[in-house]
């Protein structure tokens, strides 16, 4: 604004300089260069003062450099700590000529996973120290009140969402004393090298972004400039545009970059790419199917590698999932940049989440370019064929006994075993307190004995992609349904990465669904558990993890549940609705309910044990399991070399 104080080129540390947040981060290096350009009176404030981590080495080292340096402790969110703090100094004769405010606390999350209070606390470090200071400070006394913001401040970022609001109330702080006549200054730094040291961000994804660490010295040298400039809000970053502003454009179009001349380089050269692109797309279009799709899983790979920084495309197999080999949202719209600018099509951003690996992404392209279809495209239907027989092409299981596959359940019954045991010992269930034998008290079984799944909590989370703390919330009946719908495809001889989009159905048979009623899930996982919870999702998440697109069923017929599943899957295979289909049920106890509610029916066998058609008959037994076939039409299975 015009009414911004002049002279420029004229700064020069005189007087008392104050430091905000001298002790932590960015202060120090600041110190070293105030005390390099001349300053000779330091004032360094932080929470914990001279306690500060390095705050006594660093006052002797500054004091080499011929400073005096008093290190204050002083939290500059607190009005009259600020006051009594500059009252002192003027008591001592020391006028505070240039401020540095550079206090900060980051927090990284969302809008949407703030609280308040963390909302508060992040934005009060920034905006109640700076106010304090524009308050108390005399305009006509400051040669330089220089705010430290953030790039995520100018032009945002969605995993700082406190911050981002803080660093812009810096910016308009330092606008609005310009335009009263007062120094204002406030650099919006990009990402120091510190910020990676201290482990505050994954240095990978930041530089996939294009994001750049700055070397502190650089940056430093930059502030000279701004300060003998006498700049009010302005950006001081190490950016690689080439990277950096596709992603950044990836979701909407900005002319805030518009003027950079390198972002006018790429916008030209895209502009020239994607006449190039639309001549490939017409070449692709006039060759054989067969010969498209060599082409395109040859750029879909060469573009992967690039990206991920590969130097050959083998390394890259043509089934595995995106995600797997290391993509993140960052890495995957500059994959989505790259084969749009070849090819010339639109494509969406979530395109690598889409199509979650190279040779399904590779169909899709072919469809965009309007190339012929392959055999597989149209559905194929069984031509009147509403009693074919349905072939098992293979079983997985978990039951009691330590059964984990179908020969152990054989063995098992073969062997005639007793596969009845006490209550689990990892649910919390306290087997002394739920006993009583009085089959009338409320909230006890007089049987505590059933079949169960004694390692139910043992889980590879990450062999799904799943964390830690998205599996604690997931109901274990989901888990299970994980580990046997991958091995029942293993079993079968099929490598589950080939079913991904394909028209494969999951009828699952389903009846408790007690999990969070024994207290499951953890501190931060409420948004997991309603998807780890809820029935629909026991089908749904075999069909989401696999990528397979035949009917997701979820049923509750009570002991027949798994029976209709298998009866629905066989109606589905047989009307062409499915070309192979996941049939079967789940039986996971996570609280005793079903034992206190059927022993108040006296329906519990009180040793567990039930004796069909036998003159000892007593009662029912309560057990868990899961058990899933793979099944298909016989032709198919023939056809495609399933064992029947």
């Amino acid at each position: 604004p015009g009414a911004a104080p002049t002279g420029a080129g004229t700064w020069s540390p005189r007087g008392t300089v104050l430091v905000t947040g001298g002790t932590g981060t960015l202060g120090p290096h600041l110190a070293r260069w105030l005390a390099d350009q001349g300053a000779r009176d330091l004032v360094l404030t932080s929470r914990r003062g001279a306690d500060a981590a390095g705050a006594a080495e660093l006052v002797a080292e500054l004091a080499e450099r011929g400073c005096t340096v008093t290190v204050a402790a002083c939290d500059v969110r607190d009005r009259d700590a600020v006051a009594a703090l500059l009252d002192r100094l003027a008591a001592e004769g020391r006028t505070v000529r240039s401020v540095f405010h550079t206090a900060a606390v980051i927090e990284l999350q969302t809008i949407e996973e703030t609280s308040l209070d963390a909302f508060a606390k992040v934005v009060h470090a920034k905006t109640a120290g700076a106010a304090h200071l524009d308050e108390l400070l005399d305009d006509d006394q400051l040669d330089a009140f220089v705010l430290y913001s953030s790039t995520a401040g100018m032009w945002g970022s969605g995993r700082h969402a406190a911050y981002v609001a803080a660093n812009a109330h810096l910016n308009a702080l330092a606008e609005h004393r310009r335009a009263r006549g007062a120094h204002g200054t406030a650099i919006s730094w990009g990402i120091w090298a510190d910020d990676m040291k201290l482990g505050r961000v994954d240095p990978g994804q930041i530089r996939r972004s294009g994001l750049e660490f700055m070397d502190p010295r650089l940056a430093l040298t930059a502030l000279r400039q701004v300060l003998d400039g006498d700049e009010g809000a302005l950006a001081v970053a190490d950016v690689d545009w080439d990277r950096y502003h596709p992603v950044f454009t990836s979701s909407r179009p900005t002319d805030l970059f518009a003027e950079v001349p390198e972002v006018r380089r790429i916008t030209e050269e895209s502009t020239a790419r994607a006449a190039e692109g639309g001549e490939f797309t017409a070449r692709l279009r006039g060759l054989p199917a067969g010969e498209q799709d060599r082409l395109l899983l040859d750029l879909v790979r060469s573009e992967a590698a690039t990206v991920l920084g590969h130097a050959s495309p083998e390394v890259l197999s043509e089934r595995r999932a995106f995600r797997d080999v290391g993509f993140d949202s960052l890495t995957a719209v500059d994959l989505r940049n790259r084969l749009a600018t070849v090819t010339g099509l639109t494509l969406p951003s979530t395109l690598v989440f889409d199509y979650p690996d190279p040779l399904t992404l590779v169909g899709h392209l072919r469809e965009l370019i309007g190339g012929p279809a392959t055999e597989t495209d149209a559905p194929v239907r069984a031509a009147g064929a509403t009693d074919e027989p349905i072939a098992i092409v293979a079983m997985s299981c978990r039951y009691p006994g330590g059964v984990t596959s179908p020969e152990a359940l054989w063995d098992l019954v073969e062997a005639g075993a007793d596969a009845i045991t006490g209550f689990p010992a990892d649910r919390g269930w306290d087997a002394d307190a739920l006993y009583d034998p009085d089959p009338d008290r409320p909230g006890t079984t007089y049987s505590t004995q059933g079949g169960f799944l004694h390692d139910v909590a043992d889980f590879d989370a990450g062999f799904f992609g799943i964390s830690p703390r998205e599996a604690l919330a997931m109901d274990p009946q989901q888990r299970l349904l994980l580990e046997t719908g991958w091995e029942v495809m293993e079993r079968a001889g099929i490598d589950p990465a080939t079913l991904r989009s394909s028209r494969t159905g999951t009828f699952i048979g389903a009846s408790y669904q007690d999990y969070t009623a024994g207290g499951a899930g953890s501190e931060g996982a409420e948004g997991h558990l309603i998807t780890g919870t809820i029935s629909s999702v026991m089908s749904g998440r075999l069909a989401y993890t696999f990528g397979l697109e035949g009917p997701a069923v979820t049923l509750d017929t009570a002991c027949s549940s798994s029976l209709v599943a298998l009866h629905l899957a066989c109606q589905s295979l047989r009307n062409g609705e499915s070309t192979l289909a996941l049939a079967g049920g789940v039986s996971v106890m996570a609280t005793p309910q079903a034992f206190t509610g059927f022993s108040r029916q006296r329906a519990m066998a009180p040793d567990g044990r039930c004796k069909a058609y036998a003159d000892g008959a007593d009662g029912m037994s309560l057990a868990e399991g899961v058990g899933l076939v793979l099944v298909e039409r016989l032709s198919d299975a023939r056809r495609n070399g399933h064992p029947v």
